[in-house]
């Protein structure tokens, strides 16, 4: 098959997605298939392409980092995508794992060719904009009137303003709808976005897995500022080995193990639905006996910092590449997660369940599909996360750490979900007309 991805964001770019589409990516070109993945251009200083399967899309920088891009959906760019795929086979599948320009663009280019649609949703649309302003509202009315514009003529015609008139407008023209997880499918359906969504988990990459579940200590640290080196992408590899390179050293199984102040681990963007805020505010309250370390990066750093300011237990650790990051997972006693209401999946904690690090979890959603090997924070509050932090921390010292459900690690290897996927493609082949 020849399966075209349509992203928000260019595939080198930070991001949960698109470290799944790039694993996507991966496995499916290994199972034999021709992938190509259509995405706005990058604009980052670090980034010099090279892969002859992207078609970077004309697009101007939206942050100032010029991490992130966007493309116009209109006829200017319908003409530059067809251009580019007159020099590609055929296209079998548009999969669009987008939410917003890039899904506008993938069901314009699949209606122009007759082409069946897998739409992969990623976004709960209402809670990511109501935790970054006070005009959600607003600014939800205006998505919807672009998505009006940008799609019409595709599927039927979608009414409403709010976040799920917004899901349930870019479905249309799907001939299948995949989640992330279970209770983000579940909520779809629900609200009418689709009948019947797939559940097809985003995965690791199953060597890297193996690898840092083998890994011993390699004799060195990776740099506090988390970069490899000075490959084209700022962190030592290449854009094709971005996310599975090697090159990470690796501390786990050290002598020192058994015993050892907990080891805390919170990674994300720092942005305001991501709670890294109340994280640090419950740490400052509880003032457990712990080590934590903070890795990522984003607009909430300078007040990230203030909050730990004094508090010689926290670290922050930057931006790291995705090999590195689970080095750290797989070292650290547990993880963090504390956003509410906000993700699709939650990848950390299953990424920390493959590695056999429990979870301080926040979110009773994601805590359902874990299954097992997590404290779960009682509510929302600082408070009851500084409680959860402090019994976290008590049982680690004591052995008595949870552990992760086994089942739930090897359900999460990509080649199994890149398998799930390649049947969703074949069940869409088989009944387009």
């Amino acid at each position: 098959m020849h399966i075209a991805l349509f992203a928000d964001q260019h595939l080198a770019s930070l991001g949960g997605a698109q470290v799944s589409m790039r694993l996507q990516k991966q496995y499916l070109e290994r199972a034999g298939h021709t992938v190509t993945a259509v995405a706005p251009k990058m604009h980052a200083a670090s980034y010099f392409g090279g892969d002859d399967a992207l078609i970077d899309l004309p697009s101007l920088p939206i942050t100032l980092d010029r991490e992130y891009s966007m493309s116009w959906p209109g006829r200017r760019t319908d003409r530059f995508i067809d251009r580019a795929f007159t020099r590609r086979p055929p296209v079998d599948v548009v999969h669009v794992q987008a939410d917003f320009w890039g899904a506008f663009i993938g069901h314009r280019f699949a209606h122009r060719h007759g082409i069946p649609v897998v739409h992969t949703m990623h976004n709960r649309v209402d809670v990511g904009m109501a935790a970054v302003t006070p005009l959600h509202r607003q600014v939800l009315a205006v998505l919807n009137l672009w998505r009006r514009w940008s799609m019409r003529g595709i599927g039927s015609a979608v009414g409403g303003s709010d976040g799920w008139a917004f899901l349930r407008g870019i479905a249309q023209g799907s001939a299948a709808v995949t989640a992330p997880s279970g209770h983000f499918a579940r909520r779809l359906e629900q609200h009418g976005v689709f009948p019947s969504v797939d559940v097809v988990w985003n995965g690791i990459d199953d060597a890297l897995l193996a690898e840092v579940l083998g890994a011993e200590v390699l004799g060195a640290e990776v740099l506090g500022d988390g970069s490899l080196g000075d490959g084209p992408l700022g962190d030592g590899s290449s854009f094709a080995a971005r996310d599975t390179t090697s090159e990470v050293l690796i501390r786990g199984g050290s002598a020192d193990s058994a015993a050892h102040r907990p080891r805390f681990v919170w990674l994300g963007r720092m942005s305001p639905e991501k709670r890294l805020l109340p994280f640090l505010e419950a740490v400052v309250e509880s003032q457990v006996d712990a080590d934590i370390e903070v890795i990522g990066g984003g607009g909430q750093l300078r007040a990230a910092e203030k909050i730990a300011r004094g508090h010689d237990s926290v670290r922050f650790a930057g931006r790291l590449s995705y090999a590195e990051t689970l080095a750290r997972i797989a070292a650290a006693d547990a993880v963090v997660q504390t956003s509410i209401g906000f993700e699709t999946q939650g990848m950390t904690p299953f990424e920390a369940a493959a590695l056999g690090t429990p979870t301080v979890i926040s979110d009773p959603d994601i805590a359902g599909e874990l299954r097992g090997g997590l404290w779960q924070v009682s509510g929302p509050s600082v408070t009851e996360l500084a409680a959860t932090l402090q019994r976290a921390a008590s049982d680690i010292a004591a052995g008595t750490a949870p552990k992760p459900d086994p089942e739930v690690a090897a359900a999460f290897r990509q080649s199994s979900r890149t398998a799930a996927m390649i049947e969703v493609y074949e069940r869409v082949l088989r009944s387009a007309p």
